[in-house]
C-alpha cells in the first residue's frame, strides 16, 4: 500500500512569516499559445521539503551532494499527539518504547499536519534540544516532522531571540530535517518504507520534496 506523505503545493501554503510568500502565475496559456506553463517564486523552504546541513552550516553539504539513502529506506513513525503548541521533550519520545535503529529515519507525528492550511497551524509543537541531541546519539539518517520546524516557532519567540538549537543540533551531525509532512495518521505508528524526492538543485540549502511511504 502506498501513502503519499506530502501536503498539497499551492500559493496558499503557510510558509515562515520572515520569507516571502509563494507566487504561482501564468507564462503561456493554451488557449493563446496552445500550450500552458507556469512559472513559480517561491523559497526553498516552503510546503513539504528537506533541509540540508548548508541550511545552517557553512561547509555543509548541499542537497545536490545529499546520497539517496538519507532520505530514503526504513522508518520509524512515532505518534506524539499534541493539542496545543508545547515543547516535546526526550522523555516524550522515550515514553514510546520505539525501537530506533542507527541509520532509521524518524518520523514524529503530533497531529499538527491535520491543520495545514489553517491558521492555528503555527505556532505548534517544537522539540527540546536534548531530543536532537538524543537522535544524534542514535544516528539517524533523517527527521521528519508534522509542523513548520522542529525550533520553537516564530510567533512564541521573544524579539530579538533568533537561534535554532535544534537545527544546528541535527544538520551539523549531517542528520537531515523534513518539515510539513501530511497523512501521518494513514501509516500508523509502525516501521515503514519511506521515499523521499527533493529536487537535485545545485547548491540549494534545501528542496521541496515529495515523500512517499510503503506499509506491507
Amino acid at each position: 500500500m502506498w501513502i503519499d506523505l506530502s501536503q498539497p503545493f499551492s500559493e496558499d501554503m503557510p510558509h515562515p512569516a520572515s520569507m516571502p510568500s509563494p507566487e504561482f502565475s501564468p507564462v503561456r496559456d493554451v488557449d493563446d499559445d496552445g500550450i500552458n506553463v507556469q512559472k513559480y517564486q517561491l523559497i526553498t523552504h516552503v510546503g513539504t521539503h528537506v533541509d540540508a546541513p548548508y541550511h545552517f552550516i557553512p561547509d555543509g553539504k548541499k542537497i545536490d551532494e545529499i546520497s539517496l539513502e538519507k532520505m530514503n529506506g526504513q522508518a520509524i513513525v512515532i505518534d506524539i499527539p499534541k493539542r496545543s503548541p508545547e515543547e516535546i521533550t526526550v522523555d516524550d519520545v522515550k515514553s514510546k518504547d520505539a525501537e530506533i535503529r542507527e541509520n532509521d529515519i524518524v518520523i514524529l507525528n503530533t497531529g499538527w499536519h491535520s491543520k495545514y492550511g489553517d491558521e492555528d497551524y503555527e505556532p505548534h509543537p517544537w522539540l527540546n534540544t536534548e531530543v536532537a541531541e538524543w537522535f544524534v546519539e542514535k544516528k539517524i539518517n533523517m527527521l521528519c516532522m508534522d509542523v513548520l520546524t522542529p525550533d520553537l516557532p516564530w510567533s512564541l519567540r521573544e524579539e530579538g531571540w533568533n537561534e535554532f538549537p535544534v537545527h544546528q543540533t541535527l544538520l551539523e551531525n549531517e542528520v537531515l530535517i523534513a518539515e510539513n509532512l501530511g497523512n501521518l495518521d494513514e501509516v500508523g505508528d509502525e516501521r515503514i518504507e519511506l521515499f523521499g524526492s527533493p529536487i537535485e538543485i545545485q547548491g540549494g540549502d534545501g528542496s521541496p520534496a515529495r515523500f512517499v511511504a510503503r506499509r506491507g
